[in-house]
């Protein structure tokens, strides 16, 4: 079966292969479009993001995926769950801010303290250093989830494998599908 399928792209020629490898790549690309045109509209570098662990629960949990809008003009208030990423971290936490101070004369300009739902402490270890986490440090606010639908992108970065796997066979498939 999969020999006839090879035996089937090379009687098609490399122009077939070709246009494919484009369809593919366009794909590709339109999905990244999608992404940063996102990230305009809600004013955050990630609109999505999954939660990795237990902190939030039973607010969210392990491998919900969280909506993200960062608003321009208003205020982090108590009881806003927010992403956020400290310097020299690559992963952002999801937690509730617990404390706002105005530190400018803008009612933006603020400082927050976080901590986790389930966590008996607030979040100043996690802050490496910093005293309070500013604006820039906020990566959203969460605006509605999906439970679970996260979960495959935890897969894929717990088995590197399945990730490897699952893009050849989508690679795979867009060569050998035949336009009808």
């Amino acid at each position: 079966m999969f020999s006839d399928e090879i035996r089937t792209i090379q009687k098609l020629g490399v122009r077939y292969v070709v246009l494919q490898v484009l369809n593919f790549t366009q794909v590709i690309i339109s999905g990244l479009m999608i992404w940063k045109a996102l990230g305009i509209v809600t004013n955050t570098e990630s609109p999505i993001v999954v939660v990795l662990s237990g902190s939030m629960e039973p607010a969210f949990y392990r491998g919900d995926l969280l909506f993200l809008m960062n608003p321009r003009n208003t205020p982090y208030v108590v009881g806003d769950i927010t992403v956020y990423k400290v310097p020299g971290a690559d992963i952002p936490i999801v937690h509730r801010v617990i404390e706002t101070h105005t530190v400018g004369p803008l009612p933006t300009d603020q400082s927050l303290l976080t901590k986790g739902d389930n966590n008996r402490l607030d979040d100043l270890e996690l802050y490496k250093g910093l005293r309070w986490l500013q604006r820039k440090n906020i990566i959203g606010k969460v605006h509605g989830f999906l439970p679970y639908v996260g979960y495959v992108t935890i897969a894929m970065n717990d088995f590197p494998q399945l990730k490897y796997a699952l893009l050849g066979f989508l690679g795979l498939m867009a060569l050998i599908q035949r336009e009808s």
